[in-house]
């Protein structure tokens, strides 16, 4: 009797791990394409003071095991079947373990945490910044590895002294599985997208750099060796529930495995990822391009000696925006509430939100900002509040667009989504609208895990790039329904909005865009 959703008893399968910040996801997938099971298993946060978040290791760990036996139950799959294993992974988040041992010699510092925000402050002033940018690729922020790593370094001597006597090693979440994959067989292995979000890497060569070693103060000999996204790593040893020898052949940061899963495959393709935040990246092509806009330049993917970047923006505030509806408001008992509210009316009635509920990411870049809601009248319902916060997500993901657009000078024809946000018919209906383009939504939402997997499937060979393309399939396409005049008024009066609700900050606007 075949499996439950198996094309097969015979067929290899593929196995991907996406290790989040809350939470551990395992999907196990035919060579095929098609999802056989899956199972997400939460992990404990640690909130030691305002502003830090640390996870510990081994609840990381645990949560991988537990995940791994559900999905492997849930998939009805034997895991003799299983021919490699994708990991996708939170970032910028920060681990320490010796060597020898691969204990933790600290909880794992975690890439929503501020407590280096002086010191970052303190570097950008010394006008290091723009050099930084030109190596990296990236903006000085605590939102990436290396200034945890230098906080770790120099706030805990016995860590320091331990780290230049090449007794500890340094990585992000993807190194640390590895190693508890493979029993540290493996050695000690970072993949490349993300040691691009590091603040130490050469975007460029794909080195660490000397030079931003020394600035942030990191013994080089504590970085690890920097992989191709697809290839065989290692190979399971001793791993509850999976027999030795299953390779470890793919592997990307969270965003990048999302565009490698949607297929993004052309210059100019772009996905968003709509979470909490929501996340938009554009293929760049074989040379990274820097931003006039404060978008971030970064590593798309690696197979072999190909190598593919990407643009990528931010909002800080997507879902989360329809979180505060429901719970900071109360005017929604579920978030899944908002797309029947909204639709409810036939526009906001003039109402704009936006939702500066933790400052303005890119390509604003204001910390200061904060959330405004204006356009109110005596006739204003909670109907035209959910819908404005509706058209607030795709109008922010829109400014991004359009930097992007500008700083390749050309413009962003189609855009793939995935996240949860995505399965709400009207928030991709006004994407489409505001932003004049083509917005596909496939079938499959889980684009992180499925874009491990598919790197996967390539590192060992049971498929090509070219054929992993077929993987996908498209369950509607939004196209675009207003008129460029329509189009036009929307926008001038979010940017309005968007001016009133950064009329506190002193920071400068960013480079117009024509």
């Amino acid at each position: 009797m075949a499996a439950k959703g198996d094309p097969g008893m015979d067929e290899r399968c593929v196995l991907a791990i996406d290790q989040g910040t809350t939470g551990t996801t395992v999907l196990v997938m035919s060579a095929g394409g098609k999802t056989l099971g899956r199972a997400t298993r939460e992990f404990p946060q640690h909130f030691p003071r305002p502003g830090w978040v640390e996870h510990e290791p081994d609840d990381i760990w645990q949560s991988v095991l537990e995940a791994l036996a559900r999905a492997l139950e849930d998939a009805r799959v034997a895991p003799e079947r299983i021919a490699a294993i994708g990991i996708t992974n939170q970032r910028e988040t920060t681990l320490l373990w010796e060597r020898e041992t691969g204990r933790p010699a600290h909880r794992a510092i975690v890439w929503q945490d501020r407590r280096t925000t002086e010191l970052c402050a303190e570097l950008d002033a010394a006008g290091h910044g723009a050099r930084v940018r030109e190596v990296t690729g990236l903006v000085i922020d605590p939102y990436f590895s290396g200034s945890k790593l230098t906080w770790l370094l120099s706030k805990h001597p016995e860590i320091g002294r331990d780290a230049r006597d090449g007794k500890l090693a340094f990585g992000t979440v993807d190194s640390y599985l590895v190693r508890r994959l493979t029993a540290g067989r493996a050695g000690h292995v970072i993949e490349a997208t993300n040691a691009s979000r590091t603040l130490l890497m050469d975007l460029r060569t794909r080195r660490w750099s000397p030079e931003m070693c020394e600035l942030w103060g990191v013994p080089e000999a504590l970085l690890p060796r920097i992989v191709p996204s697809a290839g065989i790593v290692g190979v399971t040893q001793g791993v509850p529930g999976l027999p030795d020898g299953v390779p470890i052949a793919g592997i990307a940061g969270d965003q990048q495995a999302a565009l490698f899963g949607q297929g993004c495959f052309q210059v100019g393709d772009a996905k968003c990822t709509y979470g909490t935040g929501a996340f938009v990246l554009t293929n760049t092509g074989g040379l990274p391009v820097q931003s006039r806009h404060g978008l971030l330049s970064t590593l798309g993917w690696q197979i072999g000696e190909e190598v593919v970047y990407a643009l990528e923006g931010a909002c800080f505030v997507a879902g989360a925006a329809v979180q505060w509806l429901r719970d900071g408001l109360g005017i929604l008992e579920s978030s899944a509430e908002v797309e029947q509210l909204a639709a409810s009316v036939p526009s906001s009635d003039g109402v704009v939100f936006v939702p500066a509920l933790a400052g303005l990411g890119a390509p604003y870049w204001d910390p200061e900002a904060r959330g405004l809601i204006c356009g109110l009248t005596r006739g204003t319902t909670k109907a035209h509040l959910a819908r404005a916060t509706l058209e607030s997500i795709a109008l922010q993901v829109d400014d991004l667009l359009v930097a992007m657009a500008d700083d390749q000078g050309r413009p962003v024809e189609r855009m793939r989504v995935d996240g949860g946000a995505a399965a709400n018919d009207l928030l991709m209906q006004l994407q489409a609208d505001y932003s004049g383009m083509r917005v596909e939504r496939p079938t499959e939402l889980e684009s992180t895990a499925r874009g491990a997997a598919m790197l996967a499937a390539v590192g060992v060979g049971l498929h090509q790039e070219a054929s992993v393309a077929a993987m996908l399939s498209m369950e509607r396409t939004f196209e675009p329904g207003l008129d460029e005049s329509g189009r036009t008024s929307v926008k001038q009066t979010w940017s309005q909005a968007v001016g009133r609700a950064r009329s506190r900050a002193a920071a400068p606007s960013p480079t117009p865009i024509p």
